[in-house]
């Protein structure tokens, strides 16, 4: 919590008071001194054209005329004419007294050079010394300037001073809600005033601008951050914080209330910053340290939303009073949080929460003692904030920046982890896709070898039968001719084995008939001379083409189940028929009259190495194939499921 005087214009009631005018003489040369004589004010018109005019002389509280009363400076007039919004004029007459006795008895005293400086004025007003302006705010009407927390100095003309006793006039324009009044006056040797004016400059208004832009810079930094990473939320709220404070530090620098429309107006948006502000850093630090308190957020902010309510609804009149409620309840939230801090960093034991709480406590100690001052519990006399507030605001800002350096490091660590683990994880599936590609060929090396035994016990197997057959049933001895021919079949079969092993050199025939005829060819000469009937059944036209692979596949199923009629089933007849339903399925089906065989007793026994050869080469060209068998009877089905020409594999 930052400079809680500031809500109200306070600076220039509690600065230190020694050289003020109204107490001991403050400056002097080596020939002068300044001497107050008295300090009274008097309420006066909103309208006043210069100071009253006046016929009495300063001498005491006995001499003051009507209207007129003694003060002490820094005055708050509500202290005298509370409720009183308005102008009040106050009347300081002093006098130079010089010592001559160092001097020659013809020589002439000399004439020191006289400076004026002011702490402040709450809110605006003018200054004269006797008769003569020296300053006057640009606005002592609503709205009006704020010369509250401005120091001015001003170096006195000789020509405007007078030998005797000279008057300082000066008139404040305040409003009741915002303590009015004079604050501190100092009189003296010009160059001492001068150093004054900076010392006091540098204590009210370039601490809090240096804060003002260190706030900024930080908040803006952090800000972007949170931009960046959204969850870190405790950046987040640093920037908020930051903002609320912002404005509500900015009270004690602005020269006009803008953008508001008048002081009470600024008061209000002041109070509502205040008390955001608090909300936000209570926020901060329980983001900071990881706390989840639900109900408590709830309430604090249910709490807020009633103080801004408050604030932005009360009338004039009571806005003093919304200001002091909002400032108590905000100022014990705030050193509230900052006890439970440190209680909970104690339990933590984490370096970070530890710095935070450190820099929390001293919070506490400042804003504790500025809480009081304000109140008039203590009488120190010096606001501690506007020191500690930039050294507390940069231990934040390194805090939340040790933290970040710690989240930058772990993410770097993390990343370091991770790469470590994808290039292990790349070496262990290098290694395994090597184990998996070995697999694969070893697979496909026995794939090919059963691909081939299967195409030489379809095709040549079923050629060697045939020719067996041949010659078991020729009435006479073959001649040489006859023999040749038989190996030239044997060479075509070996070759059409060869090339089928890759769909790339194969065709699918124009028609069904055109498919069938090399089978028929090879298998008609063979049945007439085993008195074996065979009819052949083929579609005009295929209603959808299938693929070369399909092709191949039923052709050597053919060859497969002919050969097995003419080895194993002693049948006198046997049909074959293609026929395509519809576009999607092709059917073949192969029928005989021979002796039949045990279906289940065969695939249970698995020693047919011509009936898995069927079966797997259907099921591989998406294929479905049957077979049922008995006595007189066996008949072989399989069905093609076709795809369209566009997805079918080459």
């Amino acid at each position: 919590m930052m400079l809680l005087a500031t809500m109200f214009s306070l600076p220039a009631f509690a600065s230190e008071t020694s050289a003020a005018a109204g107490e001991a003489p403050a400056a002097e040369t080596a020939a002068c001194t300044v001497q107050t004589l008295s300090v009274s004010a008097s309420r006066a018109s909103d309208d006043s054209n210069g100071p009253p005019a006046t016929e009495w002389r300063a001498g005491g509280a006995a001499t003051l005329p009507p209207g007129w009363e003694p003060v002490t400076l820094p005055d708050n007039w509500n202290e005298r004419w509370p409720g009183y919004t308005g102008s009040v004029w106050y009347r300081i007459d002093w006098q130079r007294q010089c010592d001559t006795r160092a001097l020659p008895s013809n020589a002439t005293a000399p004439s020191a050079a006289i400076g004026l400086t002011l702490e402040s004025i709450v809110m605006a007003g003018e200054v004269y010394v006797n008769d003569a302006l020296i300053w006057r705010d640009a606005q002592l009407t609503e709205p009006l300037s704020r010369s509250w927390n401005m120091p001015r100095n001003w170096r006195l003309p000789d020509a405007i001073l007078q030998d005797g006793v000279n008057t300082l006039w000066v008139r404040v324009v305040g409003v009741a809600q915002q303590t009015p009044g004079l604050g501190a006056v100092y009189l003296g040797d010009a160059p001492a005033m001068q150093a004054k004016q900076e010392d006091l400059w540098w204590r009210n208004r370039t601490l809090y601008s240096v804060n003002l832009i260190v706030s900024c810079v930080l908040g803006g930094l952090f800000f972007c951050i949170w931009v960046v990473r959204r969850e870190q939320t405790t950046y987040g709220w640093y920037a908020l914080m930051s903002l609320f404070w912002v404005l509500f530090i900015s009270n004690v620098l602005l020269t006009d209330p803008w953008p508001f429309s008048s002081t009470l107006a600024l008061a209000r948006g002041n109070t509502i910053a205040l008390v955001l502000y608090i909300v936000c850093f209570c926020h901060f630090t329980w983001r900071f340290g990881e706390q989840s308190m639900p109900r408590l957020q709830r309430a604090l902010w249910i709490l807020a939303a009633a103080l801004v309510a408050m604030t932005a609804t009360v009338p004039d009149s009571a806005v003093g009073t919304a200001q002091l409620t909002g400032v108590l309840i905000s100022a014990a939230i705030f050193l509230a949080n900052c006890l439970q801090f440190p209680v909970y960093a104690w339990r933590t034991r984490r370096p970070e929460h530890l710095m935070l709480a450190a820099c929390l406590l001293v919070f506490f100690a400042v804003s504790l003692h500025d809480l009081l001052l304000m109140l008039k519990l203590i009488d120190t006399g010096v606001y501690y904030t506007p020191y500690s507030s930039v050294v507390i605001t940069l231990c934040l800002s390194a805090i939340l920046g040790l933290r970040h350096a710690c989240n930058v490091r772990q993410i770097e660590r993390f990343n370091q982890e991770l790469a470590d683990g994808i290039f292990q994880a790349r070496q262990s599936l290098t290694e395994t896709l090597a184990r998996e590609h070995a697999l694969a060929m070893a697979n496909t090396r026995l794939h090919e070898r059963l691909q081939i035994a299967h195409d030489l016990h379809d095709g040549l197997g079923g050629s060697l039968v045939r020719m067996m057959a041949m010659v078991e049933q020729a009435d006479r001895p073959l001649h040489g001719q006859q023999f040749l021919s038989m190996l030239k079949l044997l060479r075509d079969d070996l070759r059409q084995t060869i090339d089928s092993g890759s769909s790339a050199g194969i065709t699918v025939p124009a028609t069904p008939q055109e498919w069938g005829a090399p089978l028929r060819h090879r298998y008609v000469q063979l049945f007439d001379e085993l008195n074996l009937d065979s009819s052949w059944q083929f579609p005009p036209a295929w209603r959808s083409p299938p693929n070369p692979l399909q092709c191949l596949a039923l052709t050597r199923l053919v060859e497969e189940a002919l050969t097995n009629v003419v080895k194993h089933s002693r049948a006198r007849r046997v049909q074959l028929q293609l026929s395509q339903p519809d576009a999607d399925h092709l059917h073949l089906r192969i029928e005989d009259d021979g002796v039949g065989f045990d279906v289940a007793a065969v695939r249970k026994a698995g020693v047919s190495v011509g009936m898995r050869s069927m079966h797997t080469r259907i099921a591989r060209v998406h294929g479905t194939l049957d077979i049922a068998s008995a006595p007189g009877c066996t008949v072989l089905t399989a069905v093609l499921q076709l795809r369209p020409a566009a997805a079918q594999p080459v």
